[in-house]
């Protein structure tokens, strides 16, 4: 894949590629961008590529381009966007080049959510259709280009490496050769695709395209970007949420060298200065008084009272079939509350943003997942029309769906109104994970019936707040948020009596946001974690129980099995040892996951093995799906054992990795991941792991020591007393 220079981009140096003393080479690809509709192939003049549709470039000398409205921001789906091009217009992968696309929701919307995002573990599953048929329809044109010239008829011809041959003769013409015939040929309107037989590229493990320059230092995230001029600046917020700046003296701040301003702003204060080190001893300088306003009395035992107070009403229905009260009356019935904690992103790219405000024009560097959002926020905050404002996007160095909100676009724009030239905006990590928006705090209540050793009634209450009624209102409708919802109103089991239900609350003054894994974080949590509790009532091994309800769902099935079978599933264990399962249906894809633990007599928990066989459809690359697993069940997890954020007087209590702890690298086993060959179409796979772990630890746990945890993250005190007990 042909890149941009890692020298400059945008007149942009990288100073890690200084300090690692790289190489001077290509460097990693930018951004730019395509449609979904197909185009009328245009013709090319002079030096002009040819395009025949939105998502491809072909030039004179036969490279090609695919303009990409997607982002990388780890999961991998550059390498693969690029293996299902080069798969279907027939050249060698190598040669694809990827372009990132400008903010425009119209040209490069996502099909799923009609703006430009990326999000929801479907990149490959929202654009596997449209860049099969962009390819098709290139290498179609290209074939009946070389027919006419030929003068034989298009179905004697194919294509392969960037040829077209004629089968009967052996001629051949490059695709280079072809561009001028083929710009006047329109397009098919179905083209043709090829079978997942004749598939050369697809399903071959292919290495990442941008790991090399990752190692090496290359590559450029938002946080290096380097425009002539550049000015640093930090910042701190009120520590209370909704709080504003009180009284500041900035007298010991402006003596800091290199410190250029002080700037007191409505909600924050920010220190301008040479570098990252100069801003950051002056923002520690500066004597601020706040105004902490009405949230100073918020704390985490005043959002728990509320949710819990709000999940005992009925709330809106979202599903229902058959009739689960009557089913719950008669059967042997069982209920259980589920509860999840804030959460925060803590992405390992500290959250930045770059801003050049000038009297006519804004521009703005960062790596985001709504590219057109920051754009539109930049337009707003300066009073620029939208064409006054350009955002050039960079890789992401980890988004987990932090990246899909504006709010330090919003400050670093606001800042940069203050500053002649460039200024460069960090959040220290403190800052980050005490003013990020946070995963929400849920609670979902279930009760099911048993008859004959199967479900025979079930229902499920999700409260919790609506990210979709502020984030996007469209699926935020009569009083349903479909993301909280995910994996409850459609869980994969047979059962006939089923009721769900979705009650919003809002968490005092508390902003809530998506996070890796989103609606299903919650509710394969509580499912996978009460269809263990329901087979330990019914005296069935977990395995065979949620075999006998997934006679509906083969899929799923056959990945609880082979997890089961390469897990080792009903082979004795040492004392203290326990194994686990989860299982789900969720972005498209079916995954079990088995994992096994060893809790000590303090009630620390240590994984030592774990097993996830998938179903994600077609593989575009299998080293890809492996990766994404991987971490994302160490995300998930790190969450489980760890995770959680604290709200006292208004304050997150929070504020690094020393209490807010991630996995270590020592704590974490091999991680095996079985793929099932299928040909359905791909699903998402870059949250899927981070939903599996925490099920399957729990119920790994209980197995381990007869303790019930409902409530995450693990209670070690619980655990130890359990195990005395």
């Amino acid at each position: 894949m042909s890149q941009a220079s890692s020298r400059s981009i945008n007149g942009v140096r990288n100073p890690r590629r200084a300090f690692l003393q790289a190489s001077v080479a290509a460097g990693a690809a930018l951004l730019l961008g395509f449609r979904l509709p197909l185009a009328a192939a245009t013709s090319p003049k002079g030096g002009d590529p040819f395009a025949p549709n939105a998502f491809i470039r072909i030039d004179r000398h036969g490279g090609v381009t695919l303009i990409m409205p997607q982002v990388e921001m780890g999961q991998g789906v550059y390498t693969a966007v690029a293996m299902i091009l080069a798969e279907e217009l027939d050249v060698e992968w190598g040669q694809v080049r990827l372009e990132a696309a400008p903010p425009n929701d119209k040209l490069y919307g996502n099909p799923t959510f009609g703006i430009q995002v990326t999000g929801n573990s479907n990149s490959i599953r929202a654009f596997w259709t449209p860049l099969r048929k962009a390819g098709a329809s290139a290498r179609a044109i290209l074939i009946e280009a070389a027919a006419r010239r030929w003068k034989v008829d298009s179905g004697t011809c194919r294509a392969e490496n960037s040829e077209v041959i004629h089968t009967a003769s052996g001629r051949k013409l490059a695709y280079a050769a072809l561009i001028d015939d083929a710009a006047n040929i329109p397009p098919p309107k179905e083209p043709l695709l090829k079978s997942p037989a004749d598939f050369k590229t697809i399903g071959k493990p292919l290495k990442r395209l941008d790991t090399p320059d990752k190692v090496n230092g290359k590559v450029i995230y938002g946080i290096d970007v380097m425009p002539p001029g550049l000015k640093f600046a930090t910042l701190a917020a009120c520590p209370v949420f909704g709080g504003k700046v009180g009284h500041v003296n900035d007298t010991k701040a402006k003596q800091v060298p290199g410190v250029h301003r002080v700037l007191a702003l409505e909600d924050f204060v920010t220190v301008v200065g040479d570098h990252m080190w100069a801003a950051k001893q002056g923002l520690a300088a500066l004597d601020v008084s706040w105004d902490e306003g009405p949230n100073a009395k918020v704390n985490s035992a005043t959002v728990w009272k509320e949710l819990r107070e709000a999940s005992e009403k009925p709330g809106v229905v979202a599903k229902a079939a058959g009739d689960a009260a009557k089913a719950l009356r008669e059967g042997k019935s069982l209920d259980a509350a589920y509860e999840m904690p804030f959460l925060a992103h803590a992405t390992m790219e500290p959250m930045n943003c770059t801003v050049h405000v000038r009297a006519d024009a804004c521009e703005v560097w960062v790596g985001i997942q709504v590219l057109t959002r920051a754009q539109a926020i930049a337009a707003k905050v300066t009073g620029l029309p939208l064409e006054k404002v350009t955002v050039h996007n960079f890789l992401i160095g980890g988004g987990f769906g932090r990246r899909l909100e504006v709010d330090m676009v919003e400050k670093a724009v606001r800042i940069a109104k203050q500053v002649d030239g460039p200024v460069k905006v960090v959040w220290t990590r403190e800052e980050d994970i005490q003013h990020d928006i946070y995963r929400p705090v849920y609670r979902d209540l279930l009760s099911a019936s048993l008859a004959n050793g199967r479900i025979s009634g079930w229902t499920h209450r999700i409260t919790g707040s609506s990210i979709m009624a502020r984030w996007l209102p469209p699926a935020f409708q009569k009083g349903i948020d479909i993301d909280a919802i995910d994996s409850a109103a459609d869980m994969p089991y047979d059962i006939p009596n089923l009721r769900v239900e979705y009650t919003r609350v809002e968490p005092p003054a508390v902003p809530t946001g998506f996070w890796r894994g989103v609606g299903p974080n919650n509710n394969v949590f509580a499912i996978e974690s009460f269809i263990d509790e329901l087979a330990n009532k019914a005296g069935k091994d977990p395995v065979t129980f949620r075999r006998d309800m997934l006679g509906k769902n083969p899929r799923l099935r056959a990945a609880v099995d082979l997890a089961a079978s390469k897990a080792g599933w009903g082979s004795a264990l040492p004392v203290g040892h326990g194994r686990g399962i989860a299982a789900q249906v969720a972005f498209g894809s079916f995954i079990a996951t088995v994992i096994e633990v060893e809790v000590d007599d303090q009630g620390e928990v240590s994984l030592k093995r774990i097993v996830s066989a998938v179903d994600t459809g077609i593989v575009v690359n299998p080293d890809t799906v492996v990766a994404q697993l991987q971490g994302g069940l160490i995300f998930g997890l790190t969450a489980a054992l760890y995770g959680e954020i604290t709200i006292d007087k208004g304050r997150v209590q929070q504020s690094n990795f020393h209490n807010y702890r991630m996995l270590r690298i020592d704590q974490v086993p091999n991680i095996e991941v079985h793929l099932i060959k299928s040909g359905e179409a791909p699903g998402g796979i870059g949250e899927t792991g981070t939903t599996a772990g925490p099920p399957a630890l729990g119920n790994a746990i209980y197995a381990a020591t007869g303790v019930r945890l409902r409530r995450l993250p693990i209670d070690r005190i619980a655990l130890a007393v359990g195990k005395s007990a």
